[in-house]
C-alpha cells in the first residue's frame, strides 16, 4: 500500500536551475571573477551533484595546474562564493523568480487530505529549501513534511542513495511503500538504488538524461491523481490497488 510521497527538490517541485545559473553568474561577477556560466555549459555541469562540488569542479577546469596544498584555501573560497550565489539566490525567490511545477501543490494538497506521509529527498542546502517553500506554500510550509533530508544531514551526493536511506530510515517505511519524485539521472539513480519505484518530470536541463528504469517519465505532474499513482505504484510492487 502506498504510504508516503518522497520529493527531489531543485527541478522537480520547481524549475530552479535558471534561477540558480543566474546567482552563480551574479556571485561570480560580485567576487570579480571572469567566470560566467552559459546554459550550455551549465547543464554539463548539472552532471555534477551541488552546488559547492560545482564550483569546485569548474575551478579544477579552468585552473587544472594550480594546487590547493592543504585544502583550506580552495574550501574558504567556495564557501564564500556559494555564500554570496546563495544569497542572490535567496533574493531572486523572494522576487517571485521561481514558482512550483504544473501539479506540484495539488498533489501535495490530496496527499495530505488522504493521510500520506510526505517528504523531502534533497542534496541542496536547507537555505534554499526554505527560500522555495516559504514563498510557495506559507510560513508553516515544514508541517506539510513528516521528514526532510538535505544537504546538512545527507553529505555524499546524488547519485548516492545516502539522502534516500536516512528518509526512508527516519519514515520507518520500506521502500515499496513509497514513491519517489525526481528530474534527474542521478536523482533516479539514487532512488532506485534504495529500490523505490519513480516518477521522473525532467526539465529543459535534464531533458536529454538516460531515464530508463523510471516508474514513469512525465512532462510534469499537472492532472496526476492520487488513484492513478496507487494504480501505478501497485503495478510497480506487485501489490493490489
Amino acid at each position: 500500500m502506498l504510504q508516503a510521497l518522497i520529493f527531489d527538490v531543485d527541478g522537480t517541485l520547481a524549475d530552479t536551475e535558471r534561477a540558480h545559473l543566474a546567482a552563480f553568474n551574479a556571485a561570480f561577477a560580485a567576487e570579480g571573477l571572469d567566470w560566467r556560466w552559459d546554459e550550455a555549459l551549465y547543464t554539463r555541469l548539472l552532471e555534477v551533484s551541488g552546488g559547492k562540488e560545482r564550483i569546485q569542479h569548474y575551478w579544477q577546469q579552468v585552473y587544472p595546474e594550480r594546487r590547493d596544498i592543504d585544502g583550506n584555501e580552495l574550501r574558504a573560497f567556495i564557501d564564500r562564493l556559494h555564500e554570496v550565489k546563495t544569497a542572490f539566490y535567496e533574493e531572486a525567490v523572494r522576487q517571485g523568480a521561481v514558482q512550483l511545477r504544473p501539479g506540484v501543490l495539488a498533489l501535495i494538497e490530496a496527499a495530505q487530505r488522504e493521510g500520506l506521509r510526505l517528504a523531502i529527498a534533497t542534496t541542496t542546502s536547507p537555505v534554499n529549501i526554505a527560500a522555495l517553500l516559504r514563498v510557495a506554500m506559507g510560513p508553516d510550509w515544514q508541517r506539510a513534511f513528516a521528514v526532510i533530508e538535505d544537504a546538512s544531514t545527507a553529505p555524499r551526493k546524488k547519485p548516492h542513495p545516502q539522502v534516500y536511506q536516512q528518509t526512508l530510515t527516519r519514515l520507518g517505511l520500506p521502500s515499496a511503500a513509497c514513491v519517489a519524485f525526481e528530474d534527474s539521472a542521478n536523482g533516479l539513480q539514487a532512488a532506485r538504488a534504495c529500490g523505490l519505484p519513480t516518477i521522473v518530470t525532467p526539465n529543459a536541463f535534464t531533458a536529454h538524461h538516460d531515464l530508463r528504469g523510471a516508474l514513469r517519465v512525465l512532462p510534469s505532474l499537472e492532472g496526476l491523481t492520487l488513484p492513478t499513482l496507487r494504480q501505478w505504484h501497485a503495478e510497480a510492487v506487485g501489490a493490489p490497488a
